[in-house]
């Protein structure tokens, strides 16, 4: 067997176990096994790029991020559903059908309605080719990319169907254990949260970068069809069987029913069972089994006549507010929280709930002492909406923002066009301090090497680091006597601790942390004011002076940024932590290093990076290259030199084959380094 049918045989077994685990629910083989293939996979594309496939398993992980999503038109417009709130919206619904029937319906079919985002998939000769928002109905937005990182998408079809083209539709949603793992994340580091599942699938699948989408773990059932060439079905309920024998993952409660009194009973069964279902739910929707009678119904502007969704009641109550507690995220984000006298809301009792920042308390009019409505927004996260103003009596507080941080006592700050004000005692503020510390030490900053996030939570738990200049006072007694250490771990962690204070200016303005201020501008600041003292005494014109040339077409952002340098270099606790460093030997310092040509062997030397390398991270390949003198853009161009590729090359691969530029493997990419610089292993 050749390398190209070893290549196309591991997505065709990749492929099958994908629909066995994401759409069957039943897998045949452990993590391990599948991991195995798919990891043989990444390896082969990579080092015969020729054989690339925007169809491989390998390309559901995610692509380069887009500037915009483009637009596409519909063939046949994605509509609306009526609402319905109760029986008798559902007789009515009925009772009009069949008066423009002029017969009697004799099979409906009923569903759960999916609480996610309505998506339209296009395949042409049983190939997935494009993937789009319902949008306004008649456009949406291309989010192929993002589709594809839904493992429980078909990307090639049973061939003996023989579609030429098929528009499939579904409902792309977002477990409801997922959505609590990502806003518990967000929680952690300061974000504000999703609202519901819902708005979590939505955000997620709008993604510019597909490599996040990918990380939300987003699901999909499908439901219906705009063009189907090549089908020939008289009923809705033949539809979805077909939909099945493709592969396509469909709701298991679809279920045919006979009349109206199956169409009550399926309601109270799906309502009564909502809450043990995997994915949130907001009602049920019905639709005319008959195509026939669904193409003589027809449709208004916005609905078809032949399909309603009956929606469920929400879950609101009314409590008292006793107080307001302000928690302090990761990121240094003020966020109120109403505590709350006990109720049961959708069989959970409800204590606290969101009030999610203080300029929505104050456009709510919500005070403390206040009877408040309160609802599980998506059924999960329990959030106060408004308070109910025939109770007060006088006797209700008003919810102030406080004058310092709650934990740390620093001083807060809100940027003009934000909502979130943030504690900017960054270096030292307890709420803060672990990721402020993981940030100072990764890989574009200080880069100390064995201080993992987890090493810094030890540290950080057992009180012997506090800030991140404690890193630089701690000993190797403390390090060597701990459980899971020895001599020779403490003895690499002192050692990669102390090579750290050489590091060049950038990167410890880089590890600040400081809001809006990354690795470009970083080196930017470096490169203007060549001393660490001489940016803390910089007047705002200089920084701008420095950051307008990276900014140049968002010079308005710059203000911000500038006040969020001056702010930080004027907290006293900012100033302790970078006086710690000082005293701590790290440099302060800009230096310039002559080297000598030999030094720089790929000077003049243009690559682009594409796709994710098994061997380095995309920063640490970067990095080398421009160690040896090379450069490394962002777009391919007549001027580029080399591309090298990795797993799940984007389109510069494309066009860089149009410009003849020479394409590396990792392995070419290796190769040429070490013959360049023989001892660079």
């Amino acid at each position: 067997m050749n390398i190209k049918q070893e290549i196309e045989r591991l997505r065709s077994e990749i492929n099958y176990h994908n629909y066995r685990y994401y759409t069957l629910d039943s897998p045949e083989i452990s993590d391990f096994d599948y991991d195995t293939l798919l990891t043989k996979l990444y390896q082969l594309e990579s080092e015969y790029p020729e054989y690339f496939d925007s169809n491989s398993p390998t390309q559901r992980v995610g692509a380069p991020p887009l500037d915009k999503f483009n637009q596409i038109k519909h063939s046949v417009a994605m509509l609306s559903l009526k609402n319905g709130y109760s029986r008798s919206d559902i007789l009515d619904f009925v009772k009009s059908a069949e008066d423009t029937l002029q017969e009697k319906i004799t099979e409906y079919v009923v569903e759960p309605k999916i609480d996610g985002l309505a998506v339209e998939l296009v395949y042409e000769n049983n190939i997935f080719i494009r993937g789009s928002t319902r949008g306004d109905g008649n456009i949406g937005e291309d989010v192929t990319l993002n589709l594809k990182t839904i493992k429980s998408i078909p990307l090639t079809l049973d061939s003996s169907y023989n579609l030429k083209r098929f528009e499939v539709r579904g409902e792309v949603f977002i477990s409801k254990s997922q959505f609590l793992k990502i806003n518990m994340e967000r929680k952690e580091n300061g974000e504000q949260l999703f609202a519901n599942p819902r708005n979590c699938a939505a955000g997620s699948l709008r993604q510019l970068d597909s490599s996040q989408t990918a990380k939300r773990k987003l699901d999909i059932f499908f439901y219906g069809f705009g063009i189907a060439q090549g089908l020939s079905i008289a009923e809705h309920s033949q539809f979805i069987e077909i939909l099945r024998n493709l592969k396509f993952k469909v709701n298991p409660l679809i279920k045919k029913v006979d009349n109206l009194d199956q169409i009550f009973q399926y309601y109270q069964h799906i309502q009564s069972t909502r809450d043990s279902l995997p994915y949130d739910i907001d009602g049920i929707v019905i639709k005319v089994n008959n195509f026939n009678q669904q193409k003589i119904l027809g449709e208004t502007s916005r609905t078809p006549r032949w399909a309603i969704a009956w929606k469920f009641p929400e879950i609101e109550k009314s409590t008292k507010l006793l107080d307001v507690v302000v928690q302090v995220g990761r990121t240094g984000v003020l966020t109120p929280v109403a505590i709350l006298d006990p109720v049961n809301i959708g069989g959970a009792t409800v204590t606290r709930a969101t009030l999610h920042n203080f300029d929505e308390v104050k456009l709510k009019d919500i005070k403390i002492g206040d009877t408040v409505f309160v609802k599980r927004a998506g059924d999960v996260i329990p959030e106060v909406i408004s308070p109910d103003y025939t109770k007060r009596n006088g006797d209700e507080r008003e919810i102030t923002v406080p004058d310092k941080c709650p934990i740390c006592n620093g001083a807060i700050l809100k940027e003009a066009g934000e909502v979130n004000y943030r504690c900017i005692s960054n270096l030292s503020c307890p709420a803060q301090i672990k990721g402020k510390i993981s940030h100072f030490v990764s890989k574009n900053c200080m880069d100390i090497e064995g201080m993992g996030e987890k090493i810094v939570e030890l540290f950080v738990d057992l009180n012997l680091i506090n800030d991140a200049a404690d890193i630089y006072y701690l000993k190797h007694s403390q390090i060597s006597t701990l459980e899971g250490f020895g001599e020779k771990s403490a003895n690499n962690i002192i050692t990669n601790i102390e090579n750290s204070k050489k590091q060049p200016l950038w990167r410890l303005i880089n590890a600040l942390g400081i809001r809006g201020v990354g690795e470009e501008l970083s080196k930017l600041l470096a490169k203007k004011f060549k001393h660490l003292d001489q940016l803390i005494t910089s007047t705002p014109s200089e920084i701008e002076d420095a950051i307008y040339k990276k900014n140049r077409q968002s010079r308005g952002g710059n203000q911000i940024i500038m006040e969020n340098i001056k702010a930080f270099f004027k907290e006293p606790h900012n100033l302790n932590v970078i006086e710690k460093l000082r005293s701590a030997c790290v440099n302060f310092e800009e230096r310039e290093l002559t080297e000598n040509k030999a030094s720089k062997p790929l000077a003049g030397k243009t690559f682009i990076l594409t796709g994710t390398l098994a061997n380095y991270k995309r920063e640490e390949a970067k990095n080398l290259i421009e160690k040896l003198g090379g450069k490394v853009s962002t777009s391919v161009s007549s001027a580029t030199d080399y591309i090298v590729v990795g797993e799940n090359p984007g389109s510069k691969l494309d066009k860089a084959k149009k410009l003849n530029v020479e394409i590396l493997s990792e392995k070419d990419f290796e190769q040429l380094i070490e013959i360049q610089t023989p001892d660079f292993k």
